[in-house]
């Protein structure tokens, strides 16, 4: 009886290595577009990993990578991105932020000079790396980035654009590079210039934008009126400018959230010169909020208003 539990035992572990030998014969059989669309189901950090022999490194050099973000926050992060530029060429989306303490990424041109001179002494990385991504389709950028950097916004395939860099020096006509623009975000970038009309090549694609907290960007809203995608548009600490009583009934037709700056006659915070003047801006103001979705408004009486009837000098200056 023992001797046949252990013959039982036997046979079982050579079936179990049969079992292996005909999955891995079966898993070696398989050609490198096959392995491509088995890599196109994971992570990238995963393909990286799984990349075991010649076919398998030429099977993820092929692999359209699934949309899940690579975000670059150490330096162990952007060196991986950098072997990822060969072995990995088709990621799709990228977080660049930043590298740890005293690391930085190469300056751009006209570099803002009191912060240059502030890193001067800190190690160097290369962003340049960023353009041997082709089919990058989401780029998000909340890092020290310091001048300007036409290269990157260079990329056929864009849809989301996220930036967040204070140093950044962009004006919006480099967007032309992005053709299919779907989604546009800057927030508290002091160096971004331009004028909102230069937007108008990417006219019928764009469905969201956000340029928030950027004083030098320019121009008329009512420019993006006949825009057919335009679902939301965040304009809030710009210096562009308009009249809220201009919008008609045929303008901004899909569009769902409207935040205006104060600039704006009506916009959010905007400072009426006479009391008179709100009801007109209130009636214009309900039509929006009842078509298209006008969000967190509010206005205010101007300190020169001639209105400020009934109140002294003391009060007025404190209000």
């Amino acid at each position: 009886m023992p001797h046949s539990k252990k013959k039982q035992k036997l046979e079982d572990g050579a079936a179990v290595a049969t079992d292996d030998d005909d999955n891995s014969s079966s898993f070696e059989r398989l050609g490198t577009d096959e392995l491509a669309h088995i890599f196109g189901f994971l992570a990238p950090e995963d393909i990286m990993l799984a990349r075991l022999n010649k076919k398998m490194r030429e099977a993820a050099k092929t692999t359209i990578v699934p949309m899940t973000r690579f975000c670059v926050r150490s330096v162990r992060k952007h060196n991986s991105l950098v072997a990822m530029t060969t072995a990995l060429p088709h990621l799709q989306q990228i977080e660049i932020s930043h590298l740890g303490r005293e690391h930085k990424y190469s300056d751009g041109e006209d570099p803002e000079e009191d912060r240059a001179a502030y890193s001067a002494n800190w190690i160097t990385h290369d962003i340049n790396i960023i353009t041997r991504f082709r089919k990058l389709r989401i780029l998000e950028m909340n890092s020290l980035l310091n001048g300007r950097y036409p290269f990157l916004f260079n990329f056929p395939l864009l849809q989301q654009l996220k930036i967040d860099c204070y140093y950044l020096k962009l004006d919006l006509e480099m967007l032309a590079g992005l053709p299919l623009l779907k989604e546009l975000y800057c927030h508290c970038n002091n160096s971004m210039t331009g004028n909102i009309n230069t937007l108008g090549v990417l006219k019928d694609t764009l469905a969201i934008v956000r340029i928030s907290f950027s004083p030098c960007v320019q121009g008329n809203f009512m420019y993006l009126a006949d825009f057919p995608r335009l679902m939301t548009l965040n304009l809030v600490g710009t210096s562009v400018t308009g009249d809220i009583r201009d919008i008609g009934e045929q303008d901004f037709r899909t569009l769902e959230s409207l935040t205006l700056p104060k600039g704006v006659y009506g916009g959010r915070g905007h400072e009426f010169q006479h009391i008179s003047d709100v009801p007109g801006v209130m009636n214009a103001l309900y039509s929006l909020k009842k078509q298209r979705g006008l969000k967190d408004w509010y206005g205010e009486l101007s300190a020169d208003s001639p209105d400020w009837y009934g109140l002294d000098d003391d009060f007025a200056e404190y209000y």
